[in-house]
């Protein structure tokens, strides 16, 4: 029987190398993007977890919280303007997902099943980011920390989770905030002297995914190159 797996942000960077990583005859994977569905609305988590349950036959093993939003949020916006952007980020960055996240442990308990979450998160959760992204940073450090409270309320479960800190990785949102905050004086920051590939991001949410042993469950996977080590 194939595993089925759910996939948030997959259009694009990070999301589509891991759709990409899951052989399709061994996996079933949906992979959701804004076309889907616009996290930023409330409603939006639920009606696309219903559909990404139907589509996999009423049962899914695996979420992948990978959606997320890095808009500039100037200190000197507009009041308005600037919470308008915080909640945004949000929304769509940790609440969107913990309601997902929600929705899967609320199955696997009806289904007495295991079940796996992997969120992708930021090196920013720990680190920080610029003074344009404090919501950015906000939203990953929830997300690490929503992980780690869900690892610790059902393990015992068989539900487990884990997430997964990236630095700069070599998206087009990447790409732009390289280009806009001066890319080779970013890049003399990592000790290893590049950024990660997206590739490399979804072998590792793969590993989580499937093969990580259960004693991981919790755990936080830092892809920043050494530039910022716990």
């Amino acid at each position: 029987m194939k595993t089925k797996i759910l996939v948030t942000g997959a259009s694009r960077g990070i999301g589509a190398a891991i759709v990409d990583a899951f052989d399709p005859d061994l996996f079933d994977v949906v992979g959701l993007s804004s076309r889907d569905g616009d996290l930023s609305d409330p409603l939006v988590p639920s009606r696309v977890w219903g559909d990404a349950l139907e589509r996999l036959d009423g049962h899914i093993d695996v979420l992948i919280n990978n959606a997320g939003i890095f808009d500039a949020n100037p200190l000197d916006s507009a009041e308005a303007d600037w919470l308008e952007s915080w909640n945004r980020t949000l929304q769509i960055n940790l609440t969107a997902s913990a309601a997902l996240c929600r929705l899967a442990v609320l199955h696997w308990k009806e289904t007495q099943r295991p079940g796996r979450i992997v969120n992708v998160a930021s090196r920013a959760a720990y680190r920080g980011d610029s003074p344009a992204h404090w919501h950015y940073a906000a939203s990953k450090a929830g997300m690490v920390a929503m992980t780690k409270t869900i690892a610790r309320g059902y393990a015992s479960e068989g539900i487990l989770a884990f997430a997964i800190c990236p630095g700069f990785t070599m998206t087009g949102m990447a790409e732009d905030y390289l280009a806009s905050r001066g890319g080779d004086k970013l890049l003399a920051d990592i000790p290893l002297g590049k950024v990660a590939d997206p590739e490399e991001v979804a072998a590792i949410a793969k590993f989580c995914a499937t093969d990580a042993p259960a004693s991981m469950t919790g755990a936080v996977v830092d892809v920043n190159g050494a530039s910022y080590v716990r």
